[in-house]
């Protein structure tokens, strides 16, 4: 895949603070359950480079390969708490928006599991990695994990 331009130099400044915001989003939940919903919502966007990039860092994180392998039918496999449930439910209603309004039970399981505050992060994270995936498949990004955390470290 060859990309169709770089947005760290077409647009450097407004790429330092997508890049600052996705940092902040990471970082406000549990780092697994973020992982999680980073590569369901690759999953749903067929995005390999997000989905390459997220599975390394949940297995760094300490992520079983049962449930990164399981994860796409998170509904039918006994591995996953109601807290992941929850923010799995809620990253597929916003993440397919198209199909129409995120359904109730969505919301409902959200809200029984999460506080209004992190409520709010999980729909900021949920928004990042959809975000970043329109950015990797629109302009034909690749990059590899270490490229990532190298270039994270320098910005």
């Amino acid at each position: 895949m060859t990309a169709r331009l770089d947005p760290y130099t077409a647009a450097p400044q407004l790429m330092k603070q997508w890049m600052a915001v996705s940092l902040a989003a990471g970082a406000s939940l549990e780092p697994r359950l973020i992982e999680l919903v980073k590569i369901r919502a690759s999953q749903i966007n067929a995005c390999a480079n997000c989905l390459n990039m997220h599975t390394v860092e949940a297995r760094a994180r300490g992520e079983t390969e049962q449930r990164l392998h399981l994860l796409s039918a998170w509904r039918e496999a006994p591995c996953y708490t109601d807290r992941e449930r929850a923010a799995l439910g809620w990253t597929e209603a916003l993440t397919r928006l198209s199909d129409g309004p995120p359904r109730e039970d969505a919301y409902d399981a959200l809200a029984a599991q999460f506080g209004k505050d992190e409520q709010v992060k999980l729909t900021v994270m949920i928004n990042v990695i959809n975000g970043w995936n329109r950015l990797a498949v629109g302009f034909g990004l690749w990059m590899e994990p270490e490229a990532v955390k190298s270039q994270q470290a320098v910005g």
